[in-house]
Order: C-alpha cells, then structure tokens, then sequence
C-alpha cells in the first residue's frame, strides 16, 4: 500500500497598525496545480455543480481568485476585501450527500463566500445555518477525494476556520485563529501552538516542514514581525513569513509523501485591496489592484490573467492590465 501524496499548504494573518490586515498562503502541490488567476465580476450567476437540487446564486461581489486546474477556486480576495484560502486537510469527513439540501460542489466552495460575504461574522453567520451540503470529488487526474478545509478572513482582521469532523461542519472563529496549516485537526493545532508558546520562539522552533511545524513557525513569526511599519515593508515581511514555511523546489520524497513543493504564494493587502502573487519558478512578484477593476455586473467582465505550465509566464508590478476578458471556467461537478 502505498500512502498517497497530500498538499501541504500554509496561510497567516498579520494584524497591523492603522488597519493594515494582510494574510498570506502557500501553495504545495507534487505536481503542477493548474493555476491561472481569474477576475470575477458581481452578477454572476452561479451553480452549485451537484446534480438536480444544486445550490444556485448570483455574485454580490467582485473578486481577484487563483483557480487549481481551472475547475475550482483555491485562493481569492473579493473587493470587500474577504480573503478565502482553500488548504488540505486528509481528516476532512463530510456528510452522506443525501440532496435533502442545495448542494455545493467542493470545488465552487471557496468562491461561494467570495461571492457572498464582506465580513467574517457575516459569512459564519450565514454558514451556521447550514444552507447546503458540500458535495466532494475525486482531484483531477487522481482517484482520490478532494478533502480540504476553508479559513477566511476579512479586512478586519477577523477569521475563521471551516472544517469537517466526522460528517459535521465545524467553525472555529476568533480573530486570533490567524494561522492555518494541513493536518492535524485545527483544534489540535491549537494545541500544539500553546506548547510552543511556552517554550518561546526565539529560543526554539521546530524546523521541519510537517503541519504542526509549520504551524508554530507561522504563528511565531507572523507576530513577531513589526505591526508599525509602512505597507510597503509590511508586504516584505508577510512574504518572508510565509517563504520561512514554504518547501524548497523540487523536494518531493517518497519517504516524506506530505511534503510537496511550493508551488505559489499569495499575499492578500486587505486594506490596500491589493492582490499578490509569486511563482516558484519565476523570478519576479506580481500583484492585482481591486481598485483598478471594473467589478460592475452591467459592464465587467470575466478576466484570466495566463500563468502558463507551471506557472513560468513572468508578470512584474502591476499586472491587472495583462488580464485578458475569457469564458469563465466550469466548476468541477459532482451528480
């Protein structure tokens, strides 16, 4: 038997001075994600992808999104200024897809709070009442289930983590849930970050690539960074977080089969509304200006920024004039 390779994504919120929310996620993946970066107007009209009774909705928000095989969003910030980040997590069990609900397609799930929500107590509000069933899908490519878990934050700073445990949906919101990492449950990452809490981060952290590793390096760092600075240099300090938690290029054994390579990064300027993106294999950081775009429904547009075979087109500074106006990808569905 041999144990199947999983993502090994990490995502942090930095909580600033004057306002200034920035969260920041990798992206691990053994082999190339598919990833293209999307503009979304408001308008859209959406489907759960998930047979007869699917969830249907029209988008309140506009949104700048990273999609994985441009079948489902992954990562996104909407013109709010709410982030989402999709990350695995092998534990995830949801519940007997019975259609007695609406039902929402894994891959559309990230993108339907994007549509929808402004704040994080909006969007928890929203999601405690259960309004649809997650229906999951096999990954492309692969035979195995797609089984991931949802942090959100807003500009804020508020956040919350989505998971589900044993067939329930489970919310952990607080404004201190700023980091996330894979397995094990977030509940027991809590756990693991108090230990080394009292321990103390500039005496020792744990420097392996492991979830629970990366977690309390995230945690430590992501707070230990200036709060004061300019936005600017705020920026370069979230990106050295997160490449502090990231996994070198190529670094993919059979030995370890939970660590991947980094495949991308993204920095969210929650305030700014502000977009970054860093491909491993480029040389260069690129970013979105939310501000800059049409999000209109009567005269926006759908827009795919092409980031090429794993990611090599090589955009630098302000990109959000490269966008070209394209049809929207498919969710991936589930019947």
């Amino acid at each position: 038997m041999t144990t199947p390779v999983v993502e090994a994504c990490t995502r942090a919120v930095f909580l600033g001075e004057d306002g200034n929310v920035v969260t920041a996620r990798s992206m691990d993946w053994k082999t190339d994600v598919g990833t293209n970066l999307w503009i979304f107007p408001r308008g859209m009209k959406r489907s759960g992808e998930a047979g007869l009774n699917s969830l249907q909705w029209t988008s309140k928000y506009g949104s700048v999104i990273a999609s994985g095989f441009d079948v489902s969003t992954t990562d996104g910030l909407n013109e709010a200024g709410l982030s989402a980040n999709l990350l695995w997590l092998v534990e995830s069990e949801y519940p007997a897809f019975d259609k007695t609900k609406p039902g929402l397609s894994i891959a559309a799930w990230a993108q339907y709070v994007l549509d929808n929500y402004a704040t994080v107590s909006e969007a928890v509000d929203a999601l405690s009442k259960e309004p649809f069933m997650i229906a999951t899908a096999n990954v492309p490519g692969e035979t195995r289930l797609a089984t991931v878990h949802l942090s959100i934050s807003d500009a804020k700073g508020d956040s919350a983590i989505i998971e589900y445990v044993k067939g329930k949906q489970v919310i952990h919101h607080d404004r201190k849930y700023q980091v996330m990492t894979n397995s094990p449950l977030f509940e027991q990452q809590l756990a693991l970050d108090s230990y080394w809490q009292q321990i103390g981060g500039t005496i020792m952290l744990p420097g392996t690539n492991r979830a629970s590793d990366r977690f309390a390096r995230a945690s430590f760092y992501i707070n230990a960074i200036p709060k004061d600075a300019s936005p600017n240099k705020t920026i370069a300090s979230v990106f050295g977080v997160i490449r502090n938690v990231s996994v070198p290029y190529g670094l993919n054994t059979a030995e370890e089969p939970n660590i991947s390579s980094t495949r991308w990064r993204t920095v969210a300027d929650q305030k700014r509304k502000l977009y970054f993106f860093e491909s491993a294999l480029t040389p260069n950081i690129f970013w979105v200006d939310l501000k800059a775009i049409d999000f209109s429904a009567e005269t926006g547009k759908v827009r795919k920024l092409d980031l090429g075979p794993e990611q090599t087109n090589i955009y630098s500074g302000n990109a959000t004039d490269s966008f070209k106006e394209a049809k929207p990808f498919a969710f991936l569905g589930v019947h």
